[in-house]
């Protein structure tokens, strides 16, 4: 069976996941390319406290920039293996509607519903490991933007 099999036989959910993928990884690749500069952001952030008052709401105000898109990132892994499991639940529903109309004597009459269930859990796992892996990743790198700002911001006033 080739991917696309799988994919139409995973039905409306796994089209839905590649979808929420294709967005997820918009946002990781915008965010692996912007967030690496460190030693640019923090001028940028220092450039801009200088014009306003309140250093340490500045720095955060700039960090919370930084963190634009994340929460999307982080609601496709907590989302993805939901929809997996709801993939999961309609695919043993299938299965079970299958017994109660054709009774227990081919096993293959309710393996249909099995195989939806399997391949929506691994295509809902598929999307949400790697988004999980992506957002620890670029909180990380935030916080230390974040630390490296106030630590040569704050010290020097």
């Amino acid at each position: 069976m080739d991917l696309m099999s799988y994919i139409d036989k995973g039905g409306a959910i796994v089209y839905i996941l590649i979808a929420l993928n294709i967005i997820g990884f918009t946002i990781i690749l915008w965010k692996f390319f912007t967030l690496p500069r460190k030693n640019a952001i923090i001028s940028k952030i220092k450039s801009r406290v200088t014009i306003n008052s309140s250093v340490s709401s500045q720095i955060e105000y700039e960090v919370k920039k930084l963190e634009s898109g994340l929460t999307i990132i982080k609601n496709i892994a907590m989302v993805s293996p939901l929809l997996g499991l709801l993939g999961t639940v309609i695919g043993v529903y299938k299965s079970f509607e299958a017994i109660t109309q054709n009774g227990l004597g081919n096993p293959t009459i309710f393996s249909n519903g099995i195989g939806i269930a399997l391949i929506t859990t691994i295509a809902g796992l598929i999307v949400a490991i790697p988004h999980q892996i992506a957002y620890n990743h670029f909180i990380a790198m935030i916080d230390s933007i974040e630390l490296k700002a106030k630590k040569e911001i704050v010290g020097q006033n």
